[in-house]
């Protein structure tokens, strides 16, 4: 079956450049799907946190949960 993004992350022109960025960034570690789960998480997260969820700040957290997500796939070969 295949996934389909976020509708709430897709919605919002702000995080295209930010999913983007990431998705290059990442291309050959991630999927494109799981890219697009985590900016989702990401921008839930900070909006829950800080009552606010800008571009900057869900690049930063996304990409941080990418970069573990890969140590964690790494460490499982």
């Amino acid at each position: 079956m295949p996934e389909t993004p976020s509708p709430s992350t897709t919605r919002d022109s702000r995080f295209g450049p930010v999913m983007y960025r990431l998705a290059e960034e990442f291309s050959g570690v991630h999927h494109t799907s799981t890219v697009t789960r985590c900016v989702d998480a990401a921008r839930h997260g900070a909006e829950d946190v800080t009552g606010r969820a800008t571009p900057e700040l869900v690049e930063r957290i996304a990409r941080q949960h990418l970069q573990v997500l890969a140590l964690a796939f790494a460490e499982q070969r």
